[in-house]
């Protein structure tokens, strides 16, 4: 089972302040992410700096498109993107047109999974050539006094069995990723416990070395 890699979501207002966290974190991690907020605030242009900066690193746009996904998947990916999201509430028109849009220039979709979605709609995402999806604890409902527990990861079980590459993300810290032992997680998705740690590149080897001790190569 491949071990599942490390992103930061970096959901800054400014670009300055999301390369202060890529200084630190950057040579710990496997993949960047220009997160909405930043996508935002500064436009396609974090996403051209961040590849510019990190060659190494997959780039993530979370675009989290909802139309015109043909274009705004190409214009993402035309500024370095490898992997860019949409919505799971899209138009299948739209999420196929941005899958099209992304292949043809070397990248890849992933549908982010908030509010209201079946299994049965993902399955036929997964007809339709999606192979990746991120199972997403959202902000809001965490505030209000959500966590993980045993029926999100079910649902990550389900999505895993309809041949989804899954990566999960939402208020998860170090002590989370036990829970996920034995599922082939594709990516966890880290953002404010890893961005304002004491010491970011610290706690994300902490991160590494957790998920190092449930996946083995």
């Amino acid at each position: 089972m491949a071990r599942p890699l490390l992103q930061v979501a970096l959901d800054n207002f400014s670009l300055s302040e999301a390369l202060e966290s890529t200084l630190l974190l950057a040579p710990e991690l496997d993949v960047i992410e220009a997160g909405t907020l930043l996508c935002l605030a500064t436009g396609a242009d974090s996403i051209k700096a961040l590849r510019t900066l990190y060659p190494n690193n997959t780039i993530v746009a979370d675009l989290k498109i909802v139309d015109a996904g043909g274009e705004l998947a190409g214009m993402a990916c035309d500024k370095g993107a490898d992997w860019v999201t949409v919505m799971c509430s899209a138009a299948n028109a739209t999420k196929v047109n941005a899958m099209k849009a992304a292949t043809e220039r070397g990248g890849e979709m992933q549908v982010e999974l908030f509010g209201n979605w079946t299994l049965e709609e993902a399955a036929e995402w997964r007809k339709l050539g999606l192979k990746q999806v991120i199972y997403h604890q959202s902000r809001d409902a965490l505030n209000a006094g959500g966590s993980w527990g045993e029926s999100n990861l079910n649902m990550v079980k389900n999505l895993i069995d309809l041949g989804f590459e899954v990566s999960v993300t939402g208020g998860l810290t170090v002590e989370n990723i036990s829970l996920f032992k034995g599922l082939p997680v594709k990516c966890f998705i880290a953002g404010r416990s890893l961005r304002n740690a004491k010491d970011p590149a610290a706690e994300a080897r902490k991160w590494k070395m957790e998920i190092a001790k449930y996946w083995q190569e």
